[in-house]
């Protein structure tokens, strides 16, 4: 099997809701009769809950829509599941990724289809062209995941690293994560989020050694598991 990702940018004149709605349904439905094996959706619609000044808003890029997730037999049979997603879409950019889960839910009990408990914190960016691939992958995964789980109160970890671009013209990411926590207040509130005030500037600092804060596109999402994988 092979994990496809999808970036998805709504209509100017489409309501979040509505785009919302029809994307974990009829389209939802659409992407798993051409072959999803598996599928998650997150959804941009948790912005007004967490508010503009909230320190998890590091980047300077313009927030998607929603993100997609699946997983076919073969990306060779792609073409019927983005002209579904294309139908909704002003823009949509697809990537060929592997997945790394370091932690995965321990305790999921809610059924597919259904909006997952808590909050996704979902980020993508750019490797700086003054890394190597060896470099990036060293502080991303090596020094900045365990930095994550000792300060972070994280429910699930989903690192996906870029093999591929699938869509002409689509934003250079090499890294697309998904951090989940149980509650919105574990995102929000400082205290939660980072643990202590000096761990802020640790986690900065951190990134900054592997990535670029201007390029990094992320927004508080919510998650629609549509197909378990």
């Amino acid at each position: 099997m092979e994990k496809l990702y999808y970036l998805v940018w709504k209509r100017d004149a489409d309501p979040l809701e509505a785009f919302r709605d029809r994307l974990v349904g009829e389209v939802g439905a659409a992407l798993l009769a051409h072959g999803a094996l598996g599928l998650t959706v997150n959804v941009s619609d948790l912005r007004a809950a967490v508010g503009k000044g909230s320190g998890q808003y590091l980047g300077g890029g313009k927030s998607i829509a929603a993100s997609v997730a699946l997983w076919l037999d073969s990306l060779d049979t792609r073409a019927p599941l983005e002209a579904a997603l294309g139908a909704i879409a002003s823009r949509l950019d697809g990537y060929l990724v592997t997945e790394s889960m370091p932690l995965r839910c321990p305790d999921r009990d809610w059924p597919d289809g259904a909006r997952s408990p808590g909050v996704t914190l979902w980020t993508a960016f750019p490797k700086p062209e003054r890394l190597s691939d060896e470099a990036f992958f060293a502080r991303w995964h090596g020094s900045h995941t365990p930095l994550s789980f000792a300060i972070h109160p994280l429910w699930q970890y989903t690192r996906n690293s870029v093999a591929r671009v699938l869509t002409p013209g689509a934003p250079p990411y090499r890294a697309i994560v998904e951090e989940r926590f149980r509650t919105l207040e574990d995102l929000t509130d400082p205290e939660r989020f980072f643990g202590a005030a000096e761990n802020i500037q640790r986690v900065l600092t951190d990134i900054a050694t592997f990535t670029d804060f201007a390029s990094i596109n992320t927004a508080p999402m919510s998650e629609f598991i549509l197909r378990g994988c």
